[in-house]
């Protein structure tokens, strides 16, 4: 099994997109790609729309190479309305559009829905279900809270299975519940991509205790899951301390390797986002 990070937010923009490769077929999950409207009171550095730009081209070079495409949930940084052409002859298994959704994401699924109707091979509602394709299986979770309430939606997680499974969590913001949690640990992954807790949002949105909710469930997924590879990213990913976080998770295990999405490319990281405030003050748009 190959897995292949295209966009995420240690790549410059906010994304998860992510590209499976088995001997039976290739999956694309989350083709969506955006940057904060707002950050530090900012908006968007002009080379930040340029790496969206770059981005997004990246995704839809994988996406044409992909059988199917995963959509987890209905934020424009995991889906993209606008450009429903590279669904066509696609097999599309997405979050159920009507339930588990807060209105915003009812109201986005339907437009969406709306739009790549007439360009998917067929639309397959997702949550909760088990697919086989060949001697390859992805099997769905049932609809997670995005965090820790209601107010962002619910999301669904990915496992792949071909030999060894791959676990993609999708937004669940640590884990920060148990229900996220719960699934990954009954996987038991070999690889996992996590989007890591909002530290960037401490104090404002999330408590201390959260973001300390968050790596104690990071743990626990270390110490009860045959994990080899973990790469935490996108939440995580728009502080620049983020490895403070997680430096210590898996020192109890040999072998396993914990990473961003640009650490397993081999590259340093480019946390556009986080670097908005400096970026205009050395290089104003």
């Amino acid at each position: 099994m190959k897995i292949l990070p295209i966009a995420f937010d240690s790549l410059g923009v906010r994304s998860m997109a992510t590209y499976v490769e088995t001997s039976d077929v290739r999956i694309f999950i989350d083709p969506g790609v955006s940057v904060s409207p707002d950050r530090y009171s900012l908006p968007p550095h002009r080379l930040e729309l340029d790496r969206h730009r770059e981005m997004w081209q990246a995704i839809t070079r994988w996406v044409g190479m992909s059988d199917i495409v995963i959509v987890t949930h209905y934020h424009f940084d995991h889906h993209n309305p606008d450009h429903p052409e590279i669904y066509d002859n696609k097999d599309v298994y997405l979050k159920h559009p009507r339930e588990f959704l807060n209105q915003s994401q009812k109201e986005r699924a339907a437009t969406f829905l709306s739009r790549i109707e007439p360009y998917a091979k067929s639309i397959n509602i997702a949550d909760g279900k088990s697919f086989n394709f060949g001697n390859v299986r992805i099997a769905f979770s049932e609809p997670v809270l995005h965090g820790l309430t209601q107010t962002l939606g619910y999301v669904i997680q990915v496992m792949v299975e071909e030999e060894k499974r791959f676990l993609f969590t999708s937004d669940v913001q640590g884990p920060l519940n148990s229900e996220a949690l719960a699934f990954i640990l009954h996987s038991s992954p070999d690889f996992m991509i996590v989007d890591g807790p909002a530290t960037y949002l401490l104090g404002s949105h999330y408590k201390k205790s959260h973001i300390e909710l968050s790596i104690e469930n990071l743990q626990k997924i270390v110490d009860n899951t045959k994990l080899s590879t973990m790469i935490v990213d996108h939440h995580l990913l728009r502080d620049l301390n983020w490895f403070d976080y997680v430096r210590d998770i898996g020192k109890t295990k040999k072998r396993l390797t914990v990473c961003s999405a640009a650490g397993f490319l081999g590259r340093e990281e480019d946390q556009l986002e986080a670097k908005r405030k400096n970026m205009y003050n050395r290089q104003p748009n």
